[in-house]
């Protein structure tokens, strides 16, 4: 990718949900999880159109493509970053780092303080450099007896 500036971030629209399932489903699977796993999750990684509210959900795109994704979940003043994920083939060029900033940024203004991330392993690094604290485990919503990191992250 040449320039950060021609990346946009905006609100995701409902009309883009099987596009987003896509992208996230992709995203999950660059980590290498096999298909038995890839099926058990789907279903939690399944973006409906009603996730996609005003307020709620961005996407960041480039010359219409999309290449991530995010939702915030929640009542202020605590709230969750329930979703964060970056097309494959531009993981480590910026756009997931612009895209959590910018959510963070949505989360302030409706009256957020802060946010807790239940982080796929693999994605914790990325969550504490930008600031996040390990603050425990929880577990996965989709394979029982897995835990996950849980993060927080002050606003």
């Amino acid at each position: 990718m040449s320039s950060d500036s021609l990346i946009r971030v905006r609100p995701a629209r409902p009309t883009e949900a099987a596009e987003l399932t896509a992208l996230v489903l992709r995203s999950k699977r660059h980590w290498g999880y096999d298909e038995a796993f890839m099926a058990a999750v789907r279903a939690e990684l399944t973006v409906t159109p009603g996730q996609l509210v005003p307020g709620r959900a961005l996407v960041a795109d480039r010359d219409g493509v999309l290449l991530g994704f995010g939702r915030l979940a929640g009542t202020a003043p605590e709230g969750e970053l329930e979703m964060l994920f970056v097309e494959p083939t531009v993981i480590g060029q910026g756009v997931g780092k612009r895209l959590y900033h910018q959510l963070l940024e949505l989360a302030r203004s409706a009256g957020f303080t802060s946010l807790t991330i239940d982080a796929d392993p693999n994605a914790a690094d990325f969550y504490t450099a930008q600031g996040a604290v390990r603050t425990g485990e929880t577990p996965s919503g989709s394979i029982p007896g897995r835990m996950l990191p849980l993060l927080t992250v002050r606003l």
